[in-house]
């Protein structure tokens, strides 16, 4: 055997197809969750008080509020916590990770970097959907709500944290500096509260505002959800699923691009 064989014959195969994917993701999630194996719990109980408390603490400005602001501000307030985690707690883990020094530590782990970002997807659906919930279980305790829970609540959730998850994702990665990141974050969670018709109807934004959130993504992440817990609250329907479907595919190509430029 030639050195040049040898030298062959003991070089390690490259890896690769779908169940090396799997066991990749599988040992991405379990890393996700063991790095937040003390804080996780804390994070899900504050996502549920952030919730719950939204959805009470807002009712508290008004003497009597009509159903339908009621169901606006309850079924906005379970939108929230799921575009929350993505745009705003998770970049803000990110930074964290890049503060403690773990952030190269991951990068250098010998997995398909597609899998990191399915892992922090899982991660970020168990720590938003209790929240989630308990808003929607405390609003309607609150105020009697009419929900109507239909199967369309399924793709609905799915779009929005996927859309809300790989935004947040990609800038987190993006920016090398986590005090940006943080500053980002602050804005967004105060454009998407206050100029953002989540939490009530979109009349009550001024008409240009109006016709500018058509072209975000949170009017529609909204417009959906209230379609999956209400009836005949919400219209255009059709075409907030189709906006929300482009800003998904858009947002998971830009993190994909993101992680895979990376040295």
């Amino acid at each position: 055997m030639t050195a040049l064989e040898a030298g062959v014959s003991t070089l390690t195969p490259v890896r690769s197809g779908m169940g090396h994917w799997l066991q990749s993701y599988a040992m991405m999630t379990r890393w996700e969750i063991g790095n937040l194996r003390l804080l996780l719990p804390l994070i899900v109980a504050l996502q549920i008080v952030i919730g719950g408390g939204f959805a009470l603490g807002i009712g508290l400005f008004f003497d009597t509020i009509p159903m339908r602001n009621a169901l606006f501000l309850s079924t906005g307030v379970a939108v929230v916590t799921l575009i929350t985690v993505g745009l705003v707690l998770g970049p803000q883990l990110v930074g964290n990770q890049k503060v403690a020094g773990t952030y190269d530590f991951m990068w250098s782990l010998p997995v398909p970097r597609t899998t990191q970002a399915a892992a922090w997807l899982t991660v970020n659906t168990i720590i938003a959907l209790p929240g989630m919930v308990a808003a929607l279980v405390i609003a309607n305790w609150r105020y009697d709500l009419p929900l109507v829970v239909s199967w369309s609540i399924f793709p609905a959730v799915l779009l929005t944290i996927v859309t809300a998850t790989m935004v947040g994702y990609a800038f987190a990665h993006a920016i090398p500096k986590p005090m940006v990141t943080q500053m980002i974050t602050q804005l967004l969670i105060f454009t998407i509260l206050g100029f953002s018709p989540i939490n009530f109807p979109p009349e009550n934004l001024p008409e240009w505002l109006a016709s500018l959130n058509l072209w975000l993504p949170f009017h529609h992440m909204a417009n959906v959800m209230r379609a999956g817990l209400t009836e005949g609250l919400v219209t255009s329907v059709g075409t907030s699923y189709l906006v929300l479907t482009a800003y998904t595919i858009a947002s998971v190509v830009l993190a994909t691009w993101v992680v895979g430029r990376r040295d």
